[in-house]
């Protein structure tokens, strides 16, 4: 046999085992992908319970939860969030896996409402009140309608239109 045989031969046998290992490749890749939606899901359904925590102690808070309610609600939304952080963790190893679930879930919604507490107590009332009017002269200097002849946009600081020239006042 020649040389320039064999190598066609062995391309051939080359390209056929690569042709019949593909479908064990994209398999494990579907497996990954699976597993990467099934991780994306318990996130999301861990954000879900964090902010109905949240709003469980905010309407505790307001006095919309009867009292002897609240502490069984509570146990049960503490409850699924360490099962879903449970359930994260089989999938995704956490560094630090000494925490306990239900202290992480804890820690996660006391972070949230410490987060929007601080966003809401940083601006005085004189602040709030300026940017309110700020906003306000910005929005009256914006627009003051359209052009009467060509119907483009014109400002209130505008006397003519910029597009046509008809006079506006």
């Amino acid at each position: 046999m020649e040389l320039g045989s064999i190598f066609l031969i062995l391309a051939v046998l080359v390209i056929v085992g690569m042709y019949l290992y593909a479908p064990f490749m994209t398999r494990a890749r579907k497996t990954s992908t699976n597993q990467t939606h099934e991780v994306s899901a318990l996130k999301a359904e861990r954000d879900r319970v964090i902010n109905a925590l949240q709003e469980l102690d905010f309407d505790q808070k307001l006095g919309k939860i009867p009292v002897e309610d609240y502490p069984e609600q509570r146990a049960e939304l503490l409850k699924k969030g360490s099962e879903i952080l449970r359930q994260l963790d089989e999938l995704e190893p956490i560094l630090s896996s000494a925490r306990d679930a239900e202290s992480r879930i804890e820690k996660a919604a006391a972070a949230k409402r410490a987060d929007a507490s601080s966003n809401a107590s940083e601006l005085s009332d004189e602040e709030l009140e300026a940017m309110i009017a700020a906003r306000r002269k910005q929005h009256k200097s914006k627009s003051a309608g359209f052009c009467p002849s060509c119907g483009k946009p014109v400002l209130v600081a505008d006397h003519f239109c910029p597009s046509c020239g008809k006079s506006l006042k």
